[in-house]
């Protein structure tokens, strides 16, 4: 199987998924992880503020599309001007296709102008388990009071085609904009599309 061909198997269940706890309409999991500039943070740090999760894998060809068009970092831009947390999430395992350590991370950010809150690294794949994180991206956003009001992808054409961005429905804009307005989310579970996340196998 060529590597591309194993970068674009979509919305993969993986082993171990199946005790994955992350709800819509149930509080979020909580977690604790290490950052790329060397923190610990927790999502009780975020408490009373929106957050969203995003899950990465730069070489994937799916975050390629959002980050090589510009439209992830826009989204992270709006989202946060707003007050949003963003925090991407590297669950990547070491030998495996996408993982960096916390420089290597930094660096992809400052090279592509990207704009999350924090980058968590995962490289056991806890965080990405506990969630049923599947594929990069994968995208979840969790609400001021702690409930989880949205999984899946980050759009609604699951293609690596970035003339598909402006056509594609904004699953995760407007679930923010649902939120801002203190509106039920109505798309609040999607199907995920991008490479499957690269667990420890």
């Amino acid at each position: 199987m060529t590597l591309l061909r194993r970068c674009l198997l979509v919305a993969l269940i993986l082993p171990g998924l199946a005790q994955a706890t992350a709800n819509v309409d149930a509080p979020a999991p909580a977690f604790t992880a290490a950052t790329a500039d060397g923190k610990t943070v927790s999502l009780a740090d975020y408490k009373g503020k929106t957050v969203v999760l995003e899950w990465t894998n730069h070489d994937c060809p799916y975050v390629r599309k959002h980050y090589g068009s510009g439209n992830m970092q826009s989204q992270q831009k709006a989202a946060t001007a707003q007050g949003v947390v963003w925090l991407q999430v590297i669950s990547s395992a070491p030998g495996q296709q996408g993982y960096v350590d916390g420089a290597g991370a930094l660096k992809l950010n400052a090279d592509r102008g990207a704009a999350p809150t924090a980058t968590l690294l995962d490289p056991k794949g806890e965080l990405g388990k506990l969630y049923g994180a599947q594929t990069t991206p994968h995208m979840y956003v969790i609400k001021a009071d702690g409930m989880l009001v949205y999984k899946g992808g980050i759009d609604s054409i699951a293609t690596t085609r970035v003339e598909d961005i402006a056509k594609a429905e904004p699953y995760v804009t407007e679930a923010l904009a649902a939120v801002a307005a203190d509106r039920k989310v109505e798309k609040a579970v999607t199907r995920p599309y991008g490479c499957s996340v690269k667990y420890a196998s």
